[in-house]
Formats: C-alpha cells, sequence, structure tokens
C-alpha cells in the first residue's frame, strides 16, 4: 500500500501551521515550526514576502492540508470525495465525516495512538479487532455502533500498558464512548461538522474538486 514516508514535518512547515502529525512533540520545543516557521526548501524565506496567492492556491492549499491530517492519499482522498457527493447533506461535513471515520482515525481519537499514523501502525500490525474480529485495514470506514478493542493477545503488550496509564489524560470526542478498563471504544453516533476539531474550511475543498 502506498504511503508518504518522507518527513512529516516538513508538511506542517508547507502549511505553515501545525498538523499535530507526531502527537506530542508538536507541543514541546521540539516542533520544526517552532524553529522555522517558514516553507522548506531553499526559496522557503522567501515564500514569505510571496505575492497574495490565487483562489485556485487557496482551494489547493486545503485540499493538500486535509490530505495530510489523515494521511490519505490523493487517489484515495478523491474516492472519498466522490462518494461524499453521492450522499444527502453538505458534501464538506459529510466528507469530513467519512474522514473520521477511518478506522486508524478512531483508534487516535480513542486516545490508544498519539497520532493517526501511530494509529495507523497499530492497526497495521493487527493489534485492534473491530466487532470482535480482528482487522489489519486502516481505512476501514466504521458505523454507529461498532467496537473497537485492542486484541486480547496485545492486551499485556508493553505499549498498551502504557497507554492505559495515560488514558485519563486523554479525552475523548463526543461521538465516541471509551472503556479504559478493557481498552475498547464504540462509536455512537455519525459525527458532525461541530464535533469535528480540525482547522480546515472544507468549502475549499469543495470548491477544488467542482472547478
Amino acid at each position: 500500500m502506498a504511503r508518504y514516508i518522507g518527513p512529516v514535518c516538513k508538511l506542517c512547515r508547507r502549511e505553515e501551521e501545525k498538523l499535530y502529525l507526531k502527537g506530542e512533540r508538536c507541543f514541546g520545543e521540539k516542533c520544526a515550526l517552532e524553529r522555522r516557521n517558514y516553507a522548506p526548501g531553499m526559496h522557503g524565506r522567501k515564500g514569505q514576502f510571496r505575492r497574495k496567492v490565487s483562489d485556485y492556491g487557496l482551494q489547493l492549499r486545503e485540499k493538500q492540508k486535509a490530505r495530510r491530517i489523515y494521511g490519505v492519499l490523493e487517489k484515495q482522498f478523491r474516492r472519498y470525495y466522490e462518494e461524499a457527493l453521492k450522499r444527502p447533506g453538505m458534501t464538506g461535513a459529510t466528507l469530513l465525516s467519512i474522514l473520521e471515520r477511518r478506522l486508524d482515525n478512531v483508534v487516535y481519537r480513542l486516545g490508544f495512538a498519539e497520532s493517526r499514523a501511530q494509529a495507523r501502525q497499530l492497526v497495521r500490525h493487527g493489534h485492534f479487532e473491530v466487532n470482535g474480529r480482528k482487522t489489519n485495514i486502516p481505512s476501514m470506514i466504521l458505523r454507529p455502533g461498532d467496537v473497537v478493542a485492542v486484541r486480547q493477545s496485545s492486551y499485556n503488550n508493553g505499549y498498551f500498558s502504557m497507554v492505559k496509564e495515560l488514558l485519563a489524560e486523554r479525552k475523548v470526542v463526543d461521538w465516541l464512548s471509551r472503556d479504559d478498563n478493557r481498552l475498547s471504544g464504540q462509536v455512537l453516533s455519525m459525527p458532525t461538522r461541530e464535533q469535528i476539531d480540525v482547522p480546515l474550511q472544507e468549502q475549499l475543498i469543495v470548491e477544488y474538486y467542482s472547478r
């Protein structure tokens, strides 16, 4: 499966804002954006004084930002957009709802991982089950009522023992519930736009694909 394997801190610098791609590191002094608050590359500093960005440029940057936050490549992201376009309601909000319900994002939202990238790796390594069945597909889209849990064989893993101690400090979003003792969680409802705290203007993404 294709995926981005380059330095993720450059992605934040390119978007000129924190995308929180490295978990706790993004909150500390080691954050690359704190040390070099300009775009990467030899022309990065000069780019701070570039001319006004066009409407197309704004739309493109918002689409790229969404892709990078959720760790999705272009072909798959466009497929999510086309799926959202077929559904009733606001296309942008529906797109974000689909992205939020990816299994790797749900694992991250439940507090079992510091970042979506780490959650993706944990899922790929087979540490989770959905509705009692083992799965290693990070892109699985969950529905209300689905239960995600750490597999019994991984329950006493050193990593999850550490996570269990940290769960009290990690809040759960309103559309999910979590059982700290069993290291499991359930999707309670479809996430609404008000419940999704990502810094995105999804209408720009819709405008980008509607050109």
